[in-house]
Protein backbone atom coordinates (compact mmCIF):
# COMPACT_ATOMS: atom_id res chain seq x y z
CA UNK A 1 0.00 0.00 0.00
CA UNK A 2 0.79 3.30 -0.61
CA UNK A 3 1.52 5.31 2.55
CA UNK A 4 -0.14 8.78 0.70
CA UNK A 5 -3.48 6.75 0.63
CA UNK A 6 -3.43 7.49 4.52
CA UNK A 7 -2.57 10.99 4.30
CA UNK A 8 -4.40 14.17 4.61
CA UNK A 9 -3.91 17.08 2.66
CA UNK A 10 -1.68 18.83 4.62
CA UNK A 11 0.40 15.08 4.22
CA UNK A 12 -0.33 13.74 7.80
CA UNK A 13 -1.24 10.34 8.52
CA UNK A 14 -4.49 9.57 9.48
CA UNK A 15 -5.49 6.29 11.73
CA UNK A 16 -8.61 4.93 12.61
CA UNK A 17 -10.31 5.38 15.73
CA UNK A 18 -11.52 2.57 17.59
CA UNK A 19 -13.57 1.22 20.47
CA UNK A 20 -12.07 -1.04 23.40
CA UNK A 21 -13.20 -3.93 21.01
CA UNK A 22 -11.39 -2.38 17.95
CA UNK A 23 -14.30 -1.55 15.69
CA UNK A 24 -13.68 1.67 13.65
CA UNK A 25 -15.32 4.47 14.67
CA UNK A 26 -13.54 7.35 13.01
CA UNK A 27 -10.39 8.54 12.09
CA UNK A 28 -7.79 10.95 12.82
CA UNK A 29 -4.08 12.67 12.09
CA UNK A 30 -1.21 11.50 13.60
CA UNK A 31 -0.43 14.90 15.23
CA UNK A 32 -4.38 14.47 17.41
CA UNK A 33 -3.38 11.17 18.48
CA UNK A 34 -0.39 12.29 19.83
CA UNK A 35 -1.33 15.67 21.17
CA UNK A 36 -3.12 14.73 24.66
CA UNK A 37 -5.95 13.96 23.04
CA UNK A 38 -6.16 9.98 24.22
CA UNK A 39 -8.45 9.40 21.43
CA UNK A 40 -7.88 5.26 20.83
CA UNK A 41 -6.24 4.18 17.97
CA UNK A 42 -4.83 0.78 17.12
CA UNK A 43 -1.09 -0.21 16.64
CA UNK A 44 1.04 -3.55 15.96
CA UNK A 45 3.44 -5.12 18.45
CA UNK A 46 5.36 -8.05 17.13
CA UNK A 47 7.74 -10.26 19.98
CA UNK A 48 10.48 -11.53 17.72
CA UNK A 49 12.20 -14.33 18.97
CA UNK A 50 15.45 -16.34 17.57
CA UNK A 51 16.03 -20.20 17.91
CA UNK A 52 18.33 -19.43 20.67
CA UNK A 53 15.37 -17.47 22.90
CA UNK A 54 16.63 -14.56 23.13
CA UNK A 55 14.25 -11.56 22.35
CA UNK A 56 15.36 -9.12 19.97
CA UNK A 57 14.55 -5.42 20.94
CA UNK A 58 14.75 -1.96 18.57
CA UNK A 59 16.34 1.34 19.71
CA UNK A 60 14.64 4.20 19.09
CA UNK A 61 15.80 6.74 17.05
CA UNK A 62 16.23 9.95 18.94
CA UNK A 63 14.32 11.93 16.67
CA UNK A 64 11.13 9.38 17.54
CA UNK A 65 8.61 11.91 19.16
CA UNK A 66 7.38 9.58 21.52
CA UNK A 67 10.35 7.76 24.15
CA UNK A 68 13.14 8.61 21.98
CA UNK A 69 16.56 6.44 22.75
CA UNK A 70 14.69 4.44 24.75
CA UNK A 71 14.85 0.19 23.72
CA UNK A 72 11.43 -0.91 22.24
CA UNK A 73 9.41 -3.95 21.68
CA UNK A 74 10.83 -5.62 18.10
CA UNK A 75 8.53 -4.11 15.72
CA UNK A 76 5.64 -1.73 16.56
CA UNK A 77 3.99 0.69 14.26
CA UNK A 78 0.05 1.60 13.49
CA UNK A 79 -2.48 0.72 11.90
CA UNK A 80 -3.50 3.03 8.86
CA UNK A 81 -7.01 3.98 8.09
CA UNK A 82 -8.50 0.87 6.01
CA UNK A 83 -5.85 -1.80 7.01
CA UNK A 84 -6.65 -4.92 9.18
CA UNK A 85 -4.15 -5.26 11.90
CA UNK A 86 -2.49 -8.27 9.70
CA UNK A 87 -1.73 -6.31 6.96
CA UNK A 88 -0.28 -3.55 9.51
CA UNK A 89 1.29 -6.11 11.25
CA UNK A 90 3.25 -7.78 8.07
CA UNK A 91 4.05 -4.16 6.57
CA UNK A 92 5.79 -2.52 10.00
CA UNK A 93 7.41 -6.02 9.82
CA UNK A 94 9.01 -5.23 6.37
CA UNK A 95 9.63 -1.74 7.28
CA UNK A 96 10.96 -1.97 10.30
CA UNK A 97 13.49 -5.50 9.86
CA UNK A 98 12.98 -6.25 6.58
CA UNK A 99 11.12 -9.49 7.99
CA UNK A 100 9.30 -11.84 5.10
CA UNK A 101 7.95 -15.23 5.20
CA UNK A 102 7.35 -15.56 9.40
CA UNK A 103 4.58 -17.10 11.16
CA UNK A 104 3.09 -14.44 13.71
CA UNK A 105 1.33 -16.01 16.87
CA UNK A 106 -1.92 -13.67 18.33
CA UNK A 107 -1.16 -13.54 21.54
CA UNK A 108 -3.59 -10.54 23.27
CA UNK A 109 -4.61 -7.17 22.66
CA UNK A 110 -5.17 -4.60 25.36
CA UNK A 111 -5.23 -0.69 25.75
CA UNK A 112 -2.53 1.22 26.68
CA UNK A 113 -2.76 5.25 28.06
CA UNK A 114 0.38 7.25 28.53
CA UNK A 115 0.27 10.92 29.38
CA UNK A 116 0.00 12.10 25.55
CA UNK A 117 -1.98 8.81 23.73
CA UNK A 118 -4.45 6.06 24.28
CA UNK A 119 -3.38 2.84 21.81
CA UNK A 120 -4.73 -0.18 21.39
CA UNK A 121 -2.57 -2.81 21.23
CA UNK A 122 -2.61 -5.76 19.30
CA UNK A 123 0.48 -8.57 20.48
CA UNK A 124 1.82 -10.73 18.70
CA UNK A 125 5.04 -13.01 18.61
CA UNK A 126 7.11 -15.36 15.71
CA UNK A 127 10.06 -17.10 16.47
CA UNK A 128 12.26 -16.28 13.26
CA UNK A 129 15.82 -17.59 11.96
CA UNK A 130 15.84 -15.74 8.92
CA UNK A 131 17.40 -12.46 7.61
CA UNK A 132 16.93 -9.27 9.28
CA UNK A 133 17.64 -5.57 7.92
CA UNK A 134 17.06 -3.03 10.36
CA UNK A 135 15.89 0.22 8.25
CA UNK A 136 18.15 2.78 9.97
CA UNK A 137 15.32 5.17 8.81
CA UNK A 138 13.07 3.59 11.13
CA UNK A 139 14.80 2.65 14.34
CA UNK A 140 18.87 3.34 15.50
CA UNK A 141 19.89 -0.75 16.14
CA UNK A 142 18.12 -3.47 17.16
CA UNK A 143 20.24 -6.90 18.68
CA UNK A 144 18.62 -10.11 20.13
CA UNK A 145 18.90 -10.11 23.94
CA UNK A 146 19.17 -13.15 26.53
CA UNK A 147 15.86 -13.32 28.97
CA UNK A 148 17.93 -12.08 32.05
CA UNK A 149 19.59 -9.30 30.07
CA UNK A 150 16.06 -8.03 28.65
CA UNK A 151 14.26 -8.72 32.04
CA UNK A 152 18.05 -6.07 33.54
CA UNK A 153 17.24 -3.30 30.79
CA UNK A 154 13.58 -3.23 32.16
CA UNK A 155 14.99 -2.64 35.72
CA UNK A 156 17.32 -0.05 34.57
CA UNK A 157 14.38 1.36 32.94
CA UNK A 158 16.08 1.62 29.80
CA UNK A 159 13.33 0.69 28.14
CA UNK A 160 9.92 2.02 26.74
CA UNK A 161 7.30 1.63 29.72
CA UNK A 162 4.94 0.26 26.88
CA UNK A 163 7.28 -2.69 26.23
CA UNK A 164 8.27 -2.98 29.67
CA UNK A 165 4.64 -3.11 30.86
CA UNK A 166 3.78 -5.53 28.09
CA UNK A 167 6.66 -7.46 28.31
CA UNK A 168 5.72 -8.12 32.19
CA UNK A 169 2.18 -8.83 31.62
CA UNK A 170 2.73 -11.23 28.47
CA UNK A 171 5.87 -12.98 29.62
CA UNK A 172 4.66 -15.88 30.41
CA UNK A 173 3.00 -16.61 27.68
CA UNK A 174 5.70 -15.10 25.48
CA UNK A 175 8.02 -17.19 26.94
CA UNK A 176 6.17 -20.44 26.37
CA UNK A 177 7.47 -22.61 23.91
CA UNK A 178 10.62 -21.28 23.23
Amino acid sequence: MNKTQFQDLAGSEIFPLVDEQGNVIGKATRKECHSGSKILHPVVHLHLFDDKGRLYLQKRLMSKDIQPGKWDTSVGGHVDLGESIETALIRESEEELGLLGFTPEYIDKYVFESEIEKELVHVYKTVFTGLIKPNTNELERGDFFAIPEVESMISQKITTPNFSGEYLKYRDILLCHL
